[in-house]
């Protein structure tokens, strides 16, 4: 992937997606982040615009290289429309329940849907759309245009008896269709008119597959991919207030996941920015430990023991594969295990609205985060609870806290990833505290064997190590880092980890100043990158960080502050896209920033709806 790219398939100077037909000229030429709905098949996942455009596609694996990547560039990203010839209201939803997506038209002559969803049994992984008229008449139009490799790689459009096929150099992926499509260019384009009643059928697929594909198959497929995803919510445990909410991020939690390892990506999307025009433009399509964990706590917490204990099987193959001599894990890897995930930018791709650069990769693999080992003993302290983990992740994970005993006082990284050098993070040795502290609960609970005088020792001397230089008397706060005088978000999980109390007056002091400095109504910035916290990207802004809105409100609810904690809430939940779905951060005027979906955010509010409702009863 290094070098100069290979030309696009076709030139910049080519129409782009909105080209005369498909809407006025002063429309813009991104859908906003939270104009976008996900479907997947637990392998892989493509983002579709409310306008009717599958915008992110890498078929068959989070992380393969895009045939559809609109969303990071207007003209060269390529994308697959479906929508009526005229510009026309529409509006998006889920079938109740399931990942399946609908978006709806409404023009002047009638009312038409797009149902889009993968097939989560399939091999291989198909995108099936399927077009319904149920009111009136449409005139209604396809465009599918790829581009392969990150638009790096040119192609030919070749027609075949029932679809046309798209053919680069490396790769190759086939349109079936129930109406004939023609090649134009490096496209495919059918124009067709439907009536009430009537609808027509599109799926893209690897080659080989167009035979099993009919009207009679779409309809199966739809109907098996919703029976799926209602039986799997049906396992969900929670009955409180905000049932809808958190089961569609369970939803998205699941989509997240790559079946075939148990590994769950951080979000299956790269490079849109915390800042529009800014450089936080990352790839998240990796699985982090931090994240997984967290992730394997919400599904257990809501019922899901199977996806809980793959992660206890994903961690297990981890520390297996782990030199023996040097047992620390890497914070994040590829979904496969894989531990090399070199970091690229992609210069003929002009981002999101014009934010550069796009990143493939991540460079934040072979940083050092101590906290990863906290929140990973904490997930296990859990598991162990629902089911004892095996005497081999036992025994690797002993390995782990020998090597986090005679590291815990390095500098890092920190849970941010800042590229600024490392420090001496509070929130990291918060975590190392955990580590230590859960390893001796599982071992006095089941009576296995470990060094708890010494893992005893280490988390005293943390403990002090935290209240004597962590704490800042100026700012009657913990702060970011030791000898600093910056707040830091994180801080809010001291007491949701069980560090401190809730109403310790440390901490009052704390969830008192964090509101004063870092929140905006509900929302909450992990810290301010224009204060002395050099995070290596120039004090650049970006929007508030959603998952710190939660831990602020699960900080309220644990001091007892339950109207606040609910109002707090409630109005993050006015910033989701009106699917339901959060992105990373949220934007000085409400609009969605980062990677989208993202799973840390769904998993925290999660967290916090369980965590609030529960109060709420309590006290009533």
């Amino acid at each position: 992937m290094d070098g100069d790219p290979r030309p696009a398939a076709e030139p910049r100077t080519a129409p782009s997606v909105r080209e005369p037909g498909w809407g006025p000229p002063a429309e813009p030429r991104y859908t906003p982040i939270e104009g976008y709905g996900l479907v997947g098949d637990l392998r892989t996942a493509a983002l579709v615009g409310r306008d009717g455009s599958i915008d992110w596609f890498c078929p068959g694996r989070f992380d393969a290289p895009s045939i559809f990547a609109r969303i990071l560039d207007a003209d060269r990203g390529g994308s697959w429309r479906i929508a009526p010839a005229r510009p026309c209201p529409t509006k998006q939803m889920y079938l109740p329940d399931t990942a399946v997506l609908l978006t709806r038209f409404y023009t002047e002559s009638g009312v038409g849907e797009v149902t889009d969803l993968m097939p989560v049994a399939e091999d291989p992984c198909a995108l099936v759309r399927r077009v319904d008229v149920v009111r009136g008449v449409l005139d209604l139009r396809l465009r599918c245009r790829p581009a392969f490799d990150y638009g790096r790689e040119a192609h030919r459009v070749e027609a075949t008896a029932r679809g046309v096929r798209f053919v680069s150099p490396t790769r190759a992926t086939e349109l079936t269709a129930g109406l004939p499509l023609a090649p134009a260019g490096g496209a495919a384009e059918c124009r067709f008119t439907l009536s009430a009643g009537r609808s027509a059928w599109f799926v893209l697929h690897p080659p080989g597959a167009s035979a099993r594909w009919d009207a009679a198959a779409v309809e199966a497929a739809i109907e098996s991919t919703r029976a799926f995803w209602r039986r799997w919510l049906a396992r969900c445990v929670y009955r409180g207030r905000w049932r809808e909410m958190v089961q569609r991020s369970a939803i998205t939690l699941k989509l997240c996941t790559y079946e075939p390892t148990g590994a769950m990506v951080a979000a299956p999307t790269t490079s849109l920015p915390e800042a529009i025009g800014g450089a936080r433009n990352w790839d998240y399509r990796y699985a982090w430990l931090r994240d997984s964990a967290f992730t394997a706590f919400a599904f257990l917490r809501l019922g899901f023991e199977r996806e809980a204990a793959r992660f206890a099987d994903w961690l297990e193959a981890r520390c297996r594969d782990a030199d023996p001599d040097d047992p620390q894990l890497q914070i994040v890897y590829a979904v496969d295990g894989a531990r090399e995930l070199p970091e690229h930018e992609l210069p003929h791709l002009e981002g999101y609205r014009g934010s550069r650069p796009v990143r493939i990769g991540n460079g934040a693999h072979d940083q050092l985060q101590l906290d990863v080992y906290g929140e990973l003993m904490d997930a296990v302290y859990l598991l162990d609870k629902e089911e004892p983990i095996s005497w081999e992740l036992w025994r690797s994970l002993r390995r782990l806290l020998e090597w986090l005993g005679d590291n815990w006082g390095r500098a890092d990284q920190g849970i941010w990833e800042v590229r600024g050098g490392p420090r001496h993070f509070v929130y990291s040795r918060l975590m190392c505290w955990v580590a230590f502290e859960r390893a001796m609960r599982m071992q006095a609970r089941r009576g296995l064997p470990g060094d708890t005088i010494a893992w005893r020792t280490h988390r005293d001397r943390i403990y002090e190590e935290i209240m004597e230089r962590g704490w800042s008397e100026r700012r009657g706060a913990f702060v970011q880092y030791y000898g600093g005088e910056v707040l830091d978000a994180s801080n809010l999980l001291m007491p949701l980890v069980k560090f401190i109390g809730p109403r310790d007056p440390r901490m009052l002091s704390t969830l008192d100043a964090v509101q004063r400095d870092l929140v905006s109504d509900s929302l909450v910035y992990r810290y301010d990158p224009r204060s002395a916290s050099d995070d290596g990207q120039g004090g650049a802004a970006e929007g508030s960080f959603s998952l710190c809105s939660f831990w602020l409100v699960e900080c309220l609810t644990r001091a007892g502050r339950l109207d606040e904690a609910r109002l707090a809430f409630e109005k993050m939940l006015t910033y989701a896209s009106r699917l339901g779905l959060f992105a990373e951060q949220v934007g000085d005027t409400g609009e969605a920033l980062g990677n989208h979906p993202q799973a840390f955010t769904h998993l925290g509010l999660i967290s916090a709806a369980w965590d609030l409702d529960r109060a709420l009863g309590e006290e009533r």
